[in-house]
């Protein structure tokens, strides 16, 4: 199905035209509204002939050439008849409005869907919808889109995909949004999310892709176009609902599509360099920022110039609590400003310049400069509240003083925030816009977004494997648990560091295997169908002695039995006690959906009271290792912190390497693996699989 085809037609027909309020009179409004030549565009109505003083045709048949795109504004009954009709007129693309198809969550709707997309692949015609709101071409000027909205100039270059037609319309209603493409996606299950995701990564018009996702249909596809827009270095900005329980479950009612679990498309975001927003505020405003900047900064780190004290406290703290990088300014820049600046003011980053400079453009100009010209500054951020009724008239000269030194030609990036949230000034904002310059909402908003902007310089694809071991096929249901000699003799086959171990079945046995392993020990019931064993009383540690072994294997059998008396028993594992080092947990997680996802963390308490743990998707490499480790808040318990032992981090992060290797090549049939805990021991001294379960699909 060619894309270009719905996106960008020569020749669109409008069925169901309409001067009624609804989809097929709104749909005309708009074409009739924004689009400048309409003598390839078709209305047609067997009822009527004249709709908004154009002619209209009784039926497709009766447009004498060939049409691209059709947009169908009549009920769901009519629409299969209507793409026969349409595929014979050359049609390869459709809009459809109606709704009752698989967004109902029954089977009517499913099966009715179903019908749609195969008679679409048949045809070769490329459909939005069905349920959807239709779209809009900025830049070629195409308009089948459904709702009505205030008449201004929306052509920019942000590329917007949303499963929800209403939040397309909030967005075009703000006066910040420029557009390249606006797309409803609806049910999105002829030509789905990931179809115009990719379409929009490869459009030359398009610098940021921003998307309302409810779930992912294609996987494979997904991933392909993260990837592209990696490599790319463009922008995706992502709102991605799902995150609550209630969230999930509206997600796959309202579209049909599987959320999926929020964990991991959260990893996956991270390893694609792919920036994930809270609400619709924030991806308007991330989005606007990404598009406005001319360029790219080169560093991280900000610079905040205020007008006063207090604003310059906000900056701090609030720049603190998001993260945000203030370098001190060197000592260069230090003089410059001392000189420029009022003897009472402390040029400090943020810094407060306080009011007089902004009244004088120029005395404004060379306080900027000798800041964008600071080697530690990445990003300059001016702290001014606009208001849309400008009373003080320091934005006259700042704004000037701002232009001034943009076209002078200093790559460096500026942004806006102000404190306050009020209309802004129009004039001013289009002025700002024009050189480069977005404005961003209130501090706490603003700081997020900043601290994407300084994400995404830092994301380097290089260092990554960009790529995701998604599962060939998904559909074993069922699981079985392999039991911990099992597991770690499965784990030792991948080269992970797994101790001796003996399964014994009598008392002989025991001394046997103590004889050989050596003191002090440790023993466990062996069984697949007992997961947890302290919770029945299945582990022994610290055994020192024959007497102690002869009685701990009775002990182990006899709490078994109590506890757990269907289960099958293998046996009782016989190890040599480990030294004990810093307790690691490693899991894996197969999502169905994209694969086996790496977790690592401290174990004991930190896993378990504070959820201190990092997620990956698998494969990964040593780089992607090292960084999941120091996205740990107890990373610095590894590292010797307050005078504490350093820990074998490289032994670490090759242990998240094999597992990762592990996961990979079993994708199809892994289910989770925990390995809890996994002993790290000091620098140079390597790491132990202490306790092990695999879980395969059966």
């Amino acid at each position: 199905m060619d894309l270009k085809k719905l996106l960008q037609p020569n020749t669109i027909a409008v069925i169901g035209a309409s001067e009624k309020e609804g989809f097929g009179g709104d749909t005309c409004r708009n074409i009739i509204e924004y689009v400048k030549d309409l003598k390839n565009t078709f209305f047609i109505n067997p009822k009527r002939d004249y709709v908004f003083n154009r002619p209209c045709y009784k039926s497709l048949s009766d447009v004498s050439v060939d049409i691209d795109m059709i947009v169908i504004c009549t009920p769901k009954k009519t629409v299969e008849p209507l793409l026969i009709e349409a595929s014979k007129k050359g049609c390869m693309g459709a809009v459809v409005f109606a709704s009752g198809y698989s967004e109902t969550g029954n089977e009517d709707g499913k099966k009715a869907e179903e019908s749609l997309k195969k008679l679409c692949k048949k045809l070769n015609i490329a459909l939005m919808g069905p349920n959807c709101a239709g779209f809009v071409n900025y830049i070629n000027n195409v308009y089948p889109f459904a709702f009505i909205s205030k008449k201004r100039d929306r052509k920019g270059n942000v590329g917007l995909i949303s499963q929800s037609g209403q939040i397309c319309l909030s967005l075009m209603e703000t006066q910040d949004m420029r557009f390249s493409y606006i797309i409803s996606a609806g049910n999105g299950n002829v030509i789905t999310m990931e179809d115009y995701i990719d379409f929009l990564v490869e459009d030359k018009n398009t610098k940021v892709v921003s998307i309302y996702l409810e779930g992912v249909k294609e996987p494979k596809k997904f991933i392909n176009s993260l990837k592209k827009a990696a490599v790319r270095r463009k922008p995706i900005v992502v709102l991605k609902a799902g995150r609550s329980e209630k969230g999930r479950k509206n997600a796959a009612s309202h579209t049909g599509s599987l959320a999926g679990s929020d964990k991991t498309f959260d990893a996956i975001f991270k390893k694609y360099g792919v920036i994930r927003v809270d609400d619709i505020e924030e991806l308007m405003a991330t989005s606007n920022m990404f598009s406005i900047i001319n360029k790219l900064p080169e560093k991280p780190t900000f610079a905040s110039m205020n007008l006063s004290g207090g604003e310059t406290g906000v900056c701090a703290d609030t720049g603190y609590t998001y993260g945000v990088q203030f370098p001190d300014f060197t000592e260069e820049t230090l003089i410059k400003l001392k000189e420029q600046l009022p003897s009472y003011a402390s040029p400090n980053n943020p810094l407060d310049m306080t009011a007089s400079l902004s009244y004088d453009a120029e005395l404004y100009a060379n306080a900027l400069r000798t800041i964008m010209n600071d080697e530690n500054i990445g990003t300059v951020l001016i702290g001014y509240t606009l208001l849309l009724e400008i009373a003080d008239p320091a934005i006259y000269y700042m704004a000037e003083g701002i232009k001034k030194v943009v076209e002078e030609g200093n790559s460096k990036p500026i942004i806006m925030l102000p404190f306050l949230e009020n209309t802004r000034n129009y004039e001013y904002t289009e002025k700002l816009r024009k050189i480069g310059v977005p404005i961003l909402p209130p501090s706490m908003y603003a700081f997020k977004i900043v601290k994407h902007l300084a994400d995404f310089i830092e994301y380097e694809y290089n260092d990554r494997t960009l790529k995701t071991a998604l599962p060939e096929y998904n559909n074993l249901q069922k699981t079985k648990a392999l039991s911990e000699i099992e597991s770690k003799n499965l784990l030792r086959k991948y080269g992970m560091p797994v101790g001796d171990a003996y399964i014994v079945k009598d008392e002989s046995e025991a001394l046997d295997a103590a004889q050989k392993l050596g003191y002090p020990l440790v023993m466990k019931i062996e069984s697949a169908d007992i997961l947890h064993k302290s919770d029945v009383g299945g582990v022994k540690l610290n055994i020192n002695s024959e007497k102690e072994v002869l009685s701990t294997y009775h002990e182990i059998l006899v709490n078994v039995s109590n506890h757990k008396p269907e289960a099958k028993i293998n046996g009782i594992l016989m190890e040599k006690m480990m030294p004990k080092g810093m307790e690691v947990i490693i899991g894996v997680n197969n999502d169905a959906q994209f694969g086996p996802m790496v977790l690592v963390g401290l174990g004991g308490v930190f896993v378990e009271i504070f959820k201190d743990v990092s997620l990956y998707p698998a494969p990964i490499n040593k780089a992607e290792a090292e960084k999941m480790l120091k996205k740990l808040k107890s990373y610095k318990m590894l590292t010797g912190y307050r005078g504490g032992l350093h820990y074998d981090l490289e032994a670490l992060k090759d242990m998240i390497v094999k597992i990762s290797n592990f996961a990979d090549k079993n994708k199809n049939v892994l289910s989770e693996v925990d390995i809890n805990p996994l002993f790290v021991y000091p620098e140079g001294s390597g790491v132990k699989v202490a306790d092990a379960v695999v879980i395969m699909k059966d």
